[in-house]
């Protein structure tokens, strides 16, 4: 016997028509270069269906790929829409890619149009033309598939390039009508973005409208999590191009809330004076964005703000409780992927933990939380798919399987090492989950220091020297050791004014860790290398501390 109700597409038009039906008089307000923009929803949105028109004008095929490499702007927001809407497919572009990966996705994708913002374009272009303006055709050399640049003009001075394939986006909407929005197929492609390709090329993930759909519900839904709601005003300064936007691209116009765009405005203090100005409710990005904006919360009155979002590596204890501190706030973690949509789990604060001391739920506060309806997790022994207890003392790889998770890359053959025989995703994550379904994650698969044939996790010294005082950054990688395989190194970046010595640092870590986790050795440096996104790139130390010599390889630790 089957259910008896109506076959409802899961696809996105539905939500638009209905944003721009109920909610035409709020505000979105977004940074430009030099100034700050408002406009309402009815006019976003009708730019937004213009948009549409100007793809039916460029002949943008269906299923045709629309690159954007642009910052968190309306324009930006309105691709998000307009592109799968009309049968097309979003693909945003990281704009901190290498030149050779960002050759690489543009043309495995097939991208046809290319939306840029102006600022941006000095970069793109240096990829999309040879120097005499001319295309090479040489694939991995520059752009072979794209037929149309889009310039969206976000207060950035300088003239265009004078090329045929360069339109300026202003103008092309004068010309454009605005179009019915209308998808049926609920597993048809709305949107594609690719990893950060952090070894090999990136790989690109396709979401369908239907897991745009549930995803979003889950964002807004997610138990004890963000519930966000028709009276915020939301802020992400994850960007767009990166994951998804964590689905801060899509969920806002599932609730009905106002958005604010940071747009090219980066800068600790240009954020946190959008954050005050704005009277934000809700705000996510990664902790590097969080440790940056620090110093800036003192003199300022955040008291709109209700939730500070993080993900993209693990939040250190004493940054969530610095936050804590001075906001009354602590950030809130939250674990996801590329290939998670991103959502996989978010840390809100359920019953279970009631009664907690001080320091026992600051613990709690730094572990990844509990995955959402539509997301099954589980930790299985490394190299079986045989499942490890909840009991949060048994370790293993964390896996994932439901309606948002990908099943597959893009034009990449099938492989076991990111899906198992019986269809979970291998996040290559290892970590343990508690009786509750509160993951805690130790390490990366690949970051883990292997000594003497034990583990050692390189994230949890991490976050304890970033509990020192004086440490601003600090990196943890394993370095050749003759008898015990690996020893941990620590690579430290110390804040501007203040000073430490190797010896204090370990004294600071030995009543905190076992004494055989003690780094062998503590280097410090000037910064710790970055990923496209954000995160720390432990190859890039890796590759610079290959040949590393440890001060004693004769007996280790």
């Amino acid at each position: 016997m089957r259910g008896l109700m109506q076959d409802y597409p899961l696809t996105l038009p539905y939500v638009f028509d209905r944003f721009e039906r109920l909610f035409g008089g709020k505000k979105l307000v977004w940074n430009t270069v030099s100034e700050r923009k408002r406009t309402t929803v009815a006019e976003w949105t009708d730019r937004a269906r213009r948009i549409g028109g100007v793809l039916d004008a460029l002949g943008v095929p269906a299923d045709g790929r629309v690159g954007t490499f642009a910052w968190n702007t309306a324009d930006h927001l309105a691709l998000y829409w307009a592109a799968p809407c009309t049968g097309r497919i979003l693909h945003t572009l990281n704009i901190r890619l290498f030149p050779e990966q960002l050759t690489f996705v543009v043309n495995h994708a097939e991208d046809d149009v290319v939306f840029v913002d102006k600022s941006l374009l000095p970069l793109f272009w240096k990829l999309a033309a040879s120097p005499t303006g001319e295309t090479t055709n040489k694939p991995g050399d520059t752009f072979t598939t794209v037929r149309h640049v889009v310039v969206m003009d976000d207060g950035a001075p300088g003239e265009l390039p004078d090329d045929p394939r360069i339109h300026l986006l202003d103008e092309l909407l004068a010309d454009a009508p605005p179009v019915r929005f209308a998808a049926e197929d609920e597993n048809a492609a709305a949107s594609m973005c690719y990893t950060s390709g952090t070894t090999g090329n990136p790989k690109g993930v396709v979401y369908s409208h239907r897991s745009i759909y549930l995803h979003s519900l889950g964002v807004l839904n997610a138990a004890a999590g963000i519930g966000m709601m028709e009276r915020d005003r939301v802020l992400p300064v994850v960007p767009m191009f990166h994951a998804n936007c964590w689905g801060w691209g899509h969920a806002p116009l599932f609730a009905g809330t106002e958005l604010v765009l940071p747009g090219p405005q980066m800068a600790p203090a240009a954020i946190a004076t959008m954050l005050e100005e704005e009277r934000v409710t809700m705000t996510a990005g990664v902790p590097t964005i969080w440790m940056g904006m620090l110093p800036e919360l003192d003199g300022r009155d955040l008291s709109a703000l209700r939730a500070i979002l993080c993900g993209g590596s693990a939040v250190p204890k004493a940054l969530s409780e610095a936050y804590r501190e001075k906001l009354g706030q602590p950030i809130l973690h939250a674990w996801g992927m590329t290939e998670t949509s991103p959502l996989g789990s978010i840390n809100g604060t359920i019953s279970a933990y009631d009664g907690l001391g001080e320091e026992e739920a600051a613990d709690v506060r730094a572990r990844q939380g509990i995955p959402p309806v539509g997301v099954d997790a589980r930790i299985v022994e490394p190299g079986t798919l045989e499942e490890l207890p909840w009991d949060d003392k048994a370790t293993g790889e964390l896996q994932v399987r439901g309606p948002w998770i990908a099943a597959d890359y893009y034009r990449v053959e099938h492989s076991e090492e990111s899906f198992t025989a019986d269809g979970w995703l291998r996040t290559g994550d290892v970590g343990a989950i508690d009786p509750y379904g509160n993951i805690r994650l130790s390490d990366r698969t690949k970051d883990l220091v292997k000594s003497g044939g034990e583990w050692i996790s390189s994230v949890e010294l991490e976050n304890h020297l970033m509990a020192h005082p004086a440490v601003a950054e600090a990196a943890v990688i394993g370095v050749p050791h003759p008898r015990w395989q690996e020893r941990p190194l620590a690579a430290v970046v110390l804040k501007d004014d203040q000073s430490a010595t190797k010896e204090e640092l370990l004294e600071f870590l030995a009543p905190r860790v076992a004494k055989w986790w003690l780094p062998d050795d503590v280097v410090f440096i000037d910064e710790v290398p970055k990923t496209s996104v954000g995160k720390f790139s432990k190859k890039d130390l890796r590759t610079r501390f290959a040949d590393y010599q440890l001060p004693d390889v004769s007996t280790g630790s």
